[in-house]
């Protein structure tokens, strides 16, 4: 892309979905350009590979949280951790994805050349051991938690003598046969571990300050099925993911128009399983549904576990950590021998990269989205922070193509810089980045990007519009400047870090 020669056209930090997925797109649709993952892992996966807890698993339904390009084979569409990491080696090596992949490399640093117009990124490879590469474009692939902390409530573990594990941290070696277990939280990563260990715990509690609103629903799409039987496997596919996509944007519209009738459904499902007469306050929470994520119920398989006895759910706040268990504020007391605090994530933007341009560190939260897809003023960079009301792969498959154009575009043009320019005095309003109340997003907006009420200055929770928008408007739109570096003059940096032409 530039007449000095560079280690990469691209580089993508992060081997996960979003990562995998630009990787895929890359080949199909910019061949010929030279791209490298750098991987921090020493496998592919992302979060796929990272969590082990029992019973890891979707939240979200495959035909969605799977590709546009790679149809979901699979009986379940609700797909346990094993089965997605084999749906994306199965990419990655018929791709030839993988031998592109730098396993081991963490990114610690970024800094754009404007004068080069090529980045120049620092990497860990071993303790103590750095090394440099350089590329025109980065395309961060993260995710958006902390790899290496997970979200610290500040517990006194005080005389508890029983063992406290962390989901993010699972243990291969622990043991739970026979053993009383509480879990503390009422998230995903709860709602998953407490059926499936109770299958082998002597009794599991789910601690829950406030309780969630719950979705039941089969593991498997019988639809989905059906639909591969009598037509081509890519036709079925593509059906039963655009029927997904449309009952996710309803389902979520109508919990944001009508919350009271929403909750009466959730609420009737659950009432369908455990009987007229069962006590729905655990399962009644204090805000709407969908201002969270719904949790999602495969199968029935935690309200099984509580008709079972095997599990109970209990809402109260923790006093103290004794020798034997917690006690609560009410004064009761749950007895355990295994502690497990899955009380959430902490929130990062890019990876915890130390990005900046010709020396001047880029504050993200100084910069607005721009299409989701890309920030003010920072050239030849994009990131994925997929949907809050829908799969994540969505947002990373739109993502993907865009860049996929722009890169495109630019090798036509021959120009080396792609940057979506903002001025100083640009008047925007500035809205919620995210209109959700959960914990880990409300203790992180601080780090997000600025999010104005207009498109494209946004990170919008539209699929359906984002898609058609990002496929149909001109890369061009008077925004995104496209230019050669030797016909720039050095960019200058504002005090607020916002790189200005």
């Amino acid at each position: 892309m530039t007449e000095t020669a560079t280690d990469f056209d691209v580089l993508i930090v992060g081997a996960g979905i979003s990562g995998i997925g630009m990787a895929a797109h890359m080949t199909e649709k910019v061949p010929g350009m030279s791209y490298a993952i750098l991987e921090r892992r020493e496998n592919l996966g992302g979060t796929w590979d990272l969590f082990r807890y029992p019973g890891i698993r979707s939240d979200s339904d495959m035909h969605t949280l799977g590709f546009d390009f790679e149809p979901w084979r699979h009986e379940k569409s609700i797909a346990d951790g094993p089965s997605i990491l084999e749906y994306l080696d199965q990419i990655a090596d018929e791709r030839g994805i993988r031998q592109h992949i730098r396993f081991g490399h963490k990114v610690i640093a970024a800094d754009f050349h404007s004068a080069q117009a090529r980045w120049h990124v620092t990497i860990e490879v071993a303790e103590g051991e750095r090394k440099h590469l350089t590329a025109n474009w980065l395309y961060l692939a993260s995710g958006y938690y902390d790899y290496d902390e997970p979200f610290d409530p500040g517990f006194d573990f005080g005389e508890f003598e029983g063992k406290v594990v962390h989901p993010q941290f699972w243990p291969e070696d622990l043991n739970y046969a026979g053993k009383r277990v509480v879990v503390i939280g009422s998230g995903a990563t709860a709602v998953t571990i407490v059926p499936s260990v109770a299958k082998k715990a002597a009794h599991v509690t789910m601690l829950q300050r406030t309780p969630t609103w719950m979705f039941s629903r089969p593991a498997k799409d019988g639809i989905a099925n059906f639909l591969r039987k009598i037509l081509p496997e890519k036709l079925a596919y593509r059906i039963t993911r655009w029927k997904n996509i449309t009952l996710q944007d309803k389902g979520f519209k109508r919990a944001r128009e009508k919350p009271e009738k929403v909750g009466e459904f959730l609420h009737k499902r659950i009432r369908k399983i455990m009987g007229k007469d069962f006590d729905l306050t655990p399962f009644t929470p204090p805000y709407n549904p969908w201002d969270q994520r719904l949790c999602l119920v495969p199968d029935d398989d935690l309200f099984e576990a509580l008709r079972g006895g095997k599990a109970d759910i209990v809402t109260g706040q923790i006093a103290a950590f004794d020798k034997g268990g917690v006690t609560l504020k009410s004064g009761d007391e749950l007895p355990a021998d295994i502690v497990v605090t899955a009380t959430g994530l902490k929130l990062a933007v890019a990876g915890k990269i130390a990005v900046s341009v010709d020396g001047a560190p880029i504050d993200f939260a100084e910069h607005f989205y721009y299409k989701g897809c890309m920030f003010s003023n920072v050239p030849n960079l994009s990131v994925v922070f997929g949907y809050l009301n829908a799969s994540w792969t969505l947002r990373a498959d739109i993502n993907s193509d865009y860049v996929c154009r722009v890169l495109k575009l630019m090798r036509t043009k021959g120009v080396d810089i792609a940057v979506p320019l903002l001025a100083d005095d640009h008047g925007l309003e500035e809205d919620d980045i995210f209109d959700f109340s959960s914990g880990y997003i409300q203790r992180g907006k601080h780090l997000m990007p600025k999010n104005a009420v207009g498109y494209p200055w946004r990170l919008n929770q539209e699929y359906v519009i984002d898609r058609k928008r990002m496929q149909s408007d001109p890369v061009e739109d008077g925004i995104l400047a496209l230019r050669k570096a030797q016909s720039a003059a050095p960019a200058a940096v504002a005090p607020d870090s916002t790189l200005v032409a």
